[in-house]
């Protein structure tokens, strides 16, 4: 893990030019893409596909949650999943990633993400939305909120696995 240089983003004032509730779920995946990095991205493929405890691997929790946001923009904008998204859902417990890859499809998923983002935001927040088969009613704040909240929970549970796999590897090595 390396030391964080600057302030985390929502400490930054960036993005003055984005509305409040998507600035902020602007600085949750900046946040995410920076801690993953950082706590992560030392990982080897061995390292990433790991299941310590029967845990779903850092591979797995870094697709999810690039996948889980396309998919949750996906219903913010009013749509439902294709099939495309529905083959990368099936995918995302593979454990074949390779780490150029995965932080790959990661920064990729973050760079479309904000452009949705920002085209989004001047839409009214409280528009109806709904989500997945059941049509779940939500709004569109809901959903953006979410992305913010369900990034977050991911990103704690990747570096908790990377933490302990790295510390079965230290102790492995003794």
């Amino acid at each position: 893990m390396t030391e964080r240089l600057q302030p985390e983003p929502w400490l930054r004032e960036s993005l003055r030019d984005v509305p409040p509730v998507a600035r902020a779920v602007l600085h949750a995946l900046q946040l995410a893409e920076e801690d993953l990095a950082s706590w992560c991205g030392g990982l080897d493929a061995q390292e990433l596909n790991s299941r310590p405890g029967r845990l779903p691997s850092v591979a797995f929790q870094i697709r999810h949650i690039a996948r889980s946001v396309d998919r949750l923009l996906s219903y913010a904008e009013g749509r439902q999943l294709d099939e495309v998204q529905i083959a990368a859902l099936k995918a995302e417990m593979d454990d074949d990633a390779e780490p150029d890859e995965v932080f790959a499809e990661l920064t990729g998923m973050i760079e479309r993400a904000a452009r949705r983002i920002r085209e989004l935001a001047s839409e009214d927040l409280e528009v109806k939305r709904v989500v997945g088969r059941k049509k779940l009613p939500t709004t569109l704040c809901g959903l953006l909120v979410h992305v913010a909240d369900h990034t977050q929970r991911h990103v704690g549970q990747a570096i908790t696995t990377a933490k302990i796999v790295r510390g079965s590897k230290t102790e492995a090595a003794k």
